[in-house]
């Protein structure tokens, strides 16, 4: 449906996110990848979706002046906000521990911005989850870690990943936001444009 209302544009993803890709393709959208290395790194005095929005942002500008009039960019960036503090992607296996450890028995924020870029604009938009886990014993975190390596992940988890379905308490907000991409966003801004 979408992929008629927008056959005289070509989609762009810029993300190496496995995740973000499926999504894509089960929106049923024709689009193509480009992805460039982008050194994540924002002003230490954002917080929540600032920080998002302008990593999504950061990621569009690296393809400035190389967008053609009928192409779509859509970059994006996920963070877990706790305790007033981004989560990022675990840097080993004792950063995953304690970042899991920190969200047991809590409820943290799942925080997605998406920047859509063409030649003449540039627009963010951005979805905020709640999410609560369960307490989740050190048995549980090891185990988790030492099996699905979840390294590439925001906040240490994939909540489509075993430590979701024996973890996760609550949610409130979207789902697909919480593994990296509020879907029913972004089908509704490409909509709109078409």
């Amino acid at each position: 449906m979408l992929r008629n209302k927008l056959k005289s544009y070509q989609i762009i993803l810029a993300s190496g996110s496995p995740r973000r890709q499926q999504f894509f393709k089960d929106l049923d959208l024709d689009f193509e990848i480009r992805l460039k290395e982008i050194e994540e790194v924002f002003p230490p005095e954002l917080k929540r979706e600032e920080i998002t929005n302008y990593l999504a942002e950061l990621k569009a500008a690296a393809f400035e002046g190389q967008i053609k009039d009928n192409e779509i960019l859509v970059t994006s960036d996920t963070l877990v906000w706790h305790n007033e503090k981004a989560l990022g992607k675990p840097k080993d296996s004792q950063d995953a521990f304690e970042i899991l450890k920190s969200l047991s028995n809590a409820t943290h924020e799942v925080i997605t911005s998406v920047c859509f870029k063409t030649s003449t604009k540039t627009e963010v938009i951005y979805e905020i989850t709640k999410v609560t886990f369960n307490e989740l014993s050190d048995e549980a975190i090891a185990y988790y870690i030492e099996n699905y390596k979840p390294f590439d992940k925001a906040g240490a988890y994939g909540i489509q990943e075993w430590i979701g379905f024996i973890g996760v308490r609550k949610i409130e907000g979207s789902y697909a936001n919480v593994i990296g991409l509020p879907v029913d966003k972004v089908y509704q801004y490409l909509s709109n444009l078409a």
